[in-house]
């Protein structure tokens, strides 16, 4: 199905049943390249441990981290960090749910209304968008656009996101498949995102893991 950008609302429902988690800052790798990296087998690392009946789930969950919408909405959770070049790479598998979702990452996080993200869809759809005050666009057209690239239905993406200088590019499974430029975020958090599409579609199941952060 194709997409429409707008999905009515980019929230976070779950915001307001977020505690603060005292976070314990991870071993350092044994690669000077890798900035942060989280195989979410620790509940320590930062991210936010939410649940709430009938909404949703942003939470560690037997050695992944999984996001669950159960609203028809759009969830998202960070680790409270800030990189500005970087390189961000993590598993995403599909464990439940319609095809038409979205799920990917977040770079340079300012606020809940402002970061920059990179989208996929289960039924082979993909987007780098920017929300800006709260309101999604993204960059280039007005429609997520199709790609061969993505592993469709209840399977795992490779997802990578560049976030060099005003380069943001997107990479699934070892292959390019777009890329935009824009100057307005230079630095921020990273994140974890998944939901509903414009169309609907609540029982969205994402499962992330191997999340790596590099040097670009």
């Amino acid at each position: 199905m194709k997409k429409n950008w707008q999905f009515i609302a980019v929230v976070l429902v779950l915001s307001l049943a977020i505690l603060a988690c005292g976070s314990s800052t991870p071993a350092a790798p044994s690669d000077p390249n890798i900035l942060f990296q989280d195989d979410f087998s620790s509940s320590n690392s930062g991210w936010d441990e939410v649940t709430v009946d009938g909404q949703g789930m942003t939470d560690y969950e037997n050695g992944y981290y999984r996001i669950l919408d159960e609203a028809d909405e759009i969830y998202w959770a960070n680790p409270g960090l800030s990189f500005t070049d970087m390189s961000l790479e993590v598993d995403a598998t599909k464990a439940g749910g319609p095809d038409d979702n979205l799920f990917g990452v977040i770079c340079r996080y300012q606020d809940e209304n402002n970061f920059y993200l990179f989208l996929i869809s289960s039924d082979g759809y993909y987007g780098i968008g920017k929300v800006t005050n709260g309101d999604l666009s993204l960059f280039g057209t007005d429609m997520y656009q199709p790609t061969d690239t993505i592993n469709q239905g209840n399977a795992t993406n490779r997802i990578k996101a560049d976030c060099v200088g005003s380069n943001l590019t997107l990479t699934v499974n070892g292959q390019l498949v777009g890329s935009a430029s824009d100057t307005a975020y230079g630095s921020g958090d990273i994140g974890l995102i998944a939901g509903a599409s414009s169309t609907g579609g609540a029982g969205a199941d994402i499962h992330f893991d191997n999340l790596v952060v590099r040097k670009p």
